[in-house]
C-alpha cells in the first residue's frame, strides 16, 4: 500500500500498484543522473517541463529503488505501464510533486482513466 505522507507514489504496471519514494538515496542518484550539484538544482531542473522519456525512466527507476525495489532502469523502460506513456508521465510527476512541493500546495495527482471500450 502506497503512503502519501511517507512521500510514496504508485506506478500502476498491469493492475498493481509499485511504490515508489524519493529517498536521500535516490535523490542523490538522480543528482549524478541529471549532473547537477545539489537538491535546489534538481529541483529547478525538473521545474523547466523538459522531461524526455530517458529523464522520465530515470525518475521512476529512483523512485521504485527508493521504495526498495531493485529493477534497473532499462527494465523499468520495459514496463507494461498502466494508462500506457500518459500513466508513466503522471506517476513521475505525482513522485515529484510529492517530494518537492511545499505541504499544502502539492496538487491531487489522478490516475488516467482507464480506455473506453
Amino acid at each position: 500500500m502506497v503512503n502519501r505522507y511517507r512521500g510514496e507514489v504508485a506506478l500502476m504496471v498491469e493492475g498493481r500498484a509499485l511504490p515508489m519514494r524519493l529517498t536521500l538515496g535516490a535523490l542523490a542518484e538522480l543528482e549524478d543522473a541529471f549532473s547537477v550539484e545539489n537538491l535546489p538544482a534538481l529541483g529547478e531542473r525538473f521545474a523547466a517541463g523538459r522531461l524526455s522519456a530517458r529523464d522520465i525512466t530515470r525518475i521512476l527507476a529512483a523512485g521504485l529503488r527508493g521504495a526498495g525495489g531493485t529493477l534497473a532502469t532499462d527494465e523499468v523502460a520495459a514496463l507494461p505501464f498502466d494508462g500506457g506513456l500518459n500513466g508513466a508521465i503522471a506517476a513521475a510527476i505525482a513522485l515529484l510533486d510529492v517530494t518537492f512541493a511545499p505541504a499544502g500546495e502539492r496538487a491531487e495527482v489522478r490516475p488516467p482513466s482507464p480506455p473506453v471500450a
